[in-house]
């Protein structure tokens, strides 16, 4: 009987990792935090999923988590490594597929007349913090894009759609639940 192999490898204890690559980097490089923060927001959006009752918006939410791990494992390889380890890519049709969900969502809300501020239900909120973090995502991604290397293929352009989801979704749940925006100013 083969022994389970533990969780830790302690080969991140002097403040490195490895990459898909098997070179190793320091944890404080912007691609480990870019995809760290890629993992930060699948958390935030399976937090959102815990009180979620919309199955629509649910199925929709789980499509997104697994595009997240794909946009993650890309960040975790070099450029010029990715298509040696045969990575699996985001497709532009991803961002079709949010397009479409962004449409489906507002065309059943009332028209925005002002800006509104972020709250409602607490679920509401949660999709707020979840936009506000892709927004952040996407900054960081954009300064990796321009300073680094070039950010994979529609990854910044998916995060600025999926910000722009949240946004709906954010209202779409408080127009279920009967809760009126609060407008600014």
């Amino acid at each position: 009987m083969t022994e389970k192999s533990k969780l830790y490898t302690k080969r991140g204890d002097d403040g490195t990792t490895s990459l898909v690559s098997g070179n190793r980097v320091h944890k404080s490089d912007l691609r480990i935090d870019l995809y760290g923060d890629l993992d930060e927001l699948n958390s935030l959006i399976g937090f959102c999923l815990s009180s979620i009752n919309a199955s629509e918006i649910k199925t929709f939410l789980h499509q997104i988590q697994k595009d997240l791990f794909v946009m993650g494992s890309n960040m975790a390889c070099e450029e010029e490594e990715r298509s040696k380890f045969k990575l699996p890519q985001l497709e532009e049709t991803s961002i079709s597929f949010i397009e479409n969900m962004i449409d489906k969502l507002d065309e059943q809300l009332p028209a925005l007349t002002s800006f509104i501020l972020p709250g409602g239900s607490e679920v509401s909120s949660r999709l707020h913090l979840c936009r506000t973090y892709t927004r952040k995502l996407e900054r960081k991604l954009s300064n990796f894009d321009k300073n680094i290397e070039a950010a994979p293929e529609f990854y910044i352009k998916y995060l600025n759609r999926l910000s722009d989801f949240f946004f709906v979704a954010a209202r779409y749940v408080n127009f279920l639940d009967k809760i009126e925006e609060t407008k600014w100013p």
